[in-house]
């Protein structure tokens, strides 16, 4: 087998992370773009619901980030299956596990769309309590659900397994500050959400979620500059 070769995954697993983190993050350009929906108070998702302007775009682009990231996923694993060292790192096939979920469940999400906006749409907040949606509904709150648990699952573990064994060390000086700031925004998001199903108001629901998916963008950043550098 060619020495090469692992250096030759970890150059291919980087780019992957990369442009799935670019993917994932292509949302920002509702700064310049007029989407119709306020970045305050509306989820990210309802940027790709099937009724509005630019649904299209942001669901192609989810489903690029999921399967980048699945691809990324998959590369680390083989090659970590290839080098005896990380075999015996538990943590790390199982970051990159967590990881491919994350990138399965987020190219799911892209194909399971809500219909509308309920955050600002009180006629189809309405429908959706009431059960009068498309299933798409329930099943993208399953599949965002599954895409976040992935994510910080990796998270954790891929960042306790650059500082038990002492690897990706951009990764271990910054994870760890990254998974607490990404657990905190999740609590906020969690917290703004449970009020507007509530009826309690949306608590800066779109603030919350972006800064929890920007800290997800820049911590797969982090990992695919740690994953270039070391090689591991």
């Amino acid at each position: 087998m060619s020495p090469s070769r692992p250096g030759s995954a970890a150059r291919v697993t980087a780019v992957l992370l990369v442009l799935g983190a670019l993917a994932y993050t292509a949302w920002v350009v509702e700064v310049v773009v007029r989407t119709g929906l306020d970045p305050v108070r509306t989820y990210v998702s309802e940027l790709a619901a099937t009724d509005q302007p630019f649904g299209g775009l942001f669901r192609a682009t989810d489903l690029a980030a999921g399967l980048l990231l699945l691809a990324a996923a998959v590369t680390a694993l083989r090659s970590a299956r290839r080098t005896p060292t990380a075999t015996r790192r538990s943590l790390v096939p199982l970051g990159w596990l967590a990881l491919g979920l994350f990138g399965a469940a987020t190219a799911a999400d892209s194909r399971l769309p809500l219909s509308c906006a309920p955050t600002v749409d009180p006629a189809c907040a309405a429908r959706e309590a009431s059960g009068l949606v498309p299933a798409t509904h329930t099943a993208h709150a399953v599949s965002s659900g599954l895409a976040m648990a992935g994510a910080l699952a990796a998270m954790v573990a891929l960042t306790l397994a650059a500082r038990r064994y002492r690897i990706w060390r951009p990764l271990a000086r910054t994870g760890a500050v990254l998974v607490v700031l990404e657990l905190a925004a999740t609590a906020w998001t969690l917290a703004a959400v449970a009020a507007f199903e509530a009826g309690a108001g949306l608590w800066w629901l779109g603030v919350g979620q972006r800064i929890q998916l920007l800290l997800v963008a820049l911590w797969l950043g982090v990992l695919a500059a740690s994953v270039a550098r070391e090689r591991t």
